[in-house]
């Protein structure tokens, strides 16, 4: 397992230099990218077509095309940074959505399958985004465990292995930072 570790940050590492590393990678990263959208699109509503596929190869696209300055930090790192990269995927589709709602005059090209958001969750959605950007302002680390709890469904301990702190810590940040989103949204 040590060893896929490694070979998974050398093949991100060297993604800017030799393409084929992206078709190495993807094996070493994809069934836990899939859960990873799993997780996340189970919060959706239960009537809505689930596209964990299409989800799992936007946000890894982006994760190659658009790698974080510096090197990647391993397995962690490359899972804390999907997360991320998952959540701005779906708030941008509710974006879209709303914009669609709204008369904006976007043509959109469908997926094979579409990820559906009921207009209710797209706008909690766009709404959990606004207050968790502040939030990170004030406080990036909380900002950060938020996003591995609901945005990727990680338990405390697998939030507290990505974020390189103690399971404590996550536990006092996502009460800290329930309590303040909760706050933001309901005003």
């Amino acid at each position: 397992m040590s060893q896929q570790k490694g070979d998974l940050t050398a093949l991100l590492n060297s993604l800017s230099e030799d393409s084929s590393s992206v078709n190495r990678a993807l094996p070493l990263v994809y069934d836990e990218l899939r859960n990873l959208a799993h997780r996340q699109l189970r919060n959706e509503r239960s009537d809505h077509t689930l596209n964990t596929t299409a989800l799992v190869h936007e946000a890894y696209l982006k994760l190659v095309n658009h790698p974080p300055k510096g090197d990647w930090d391993g397995r962690r790192h490359f899972f804390g940074i999907a997360a991320r990269a998952m959540r701005q995927i779906l708030v941008n589709y509710a974006l879209m959505r709303n914009r669609k709602k709204r008369g904006g005059s976007m043509n959109l090209q469908p997926f094979e399958d579409e990820i559906y958001l009921s207009e209710e969750k797209a706008e909690e959605l766009i709404a959990l985004d606004e207050a968790l950007k502040e939030l990170e302002k004030l406080n990036e680390r909380q900002g950060r465990v938020v996003e591995c709890r609901y945005f990727a469904g990680y338990n405390v301990e697998e939030t507290a292995d990505i974020l390189n702190i103690s399971p404590a810590t996550v536990k006092r940040d996502w009460t800290s930072a329930r309590a303040w989103l909760y706050s933001q949204i309901h005003e």
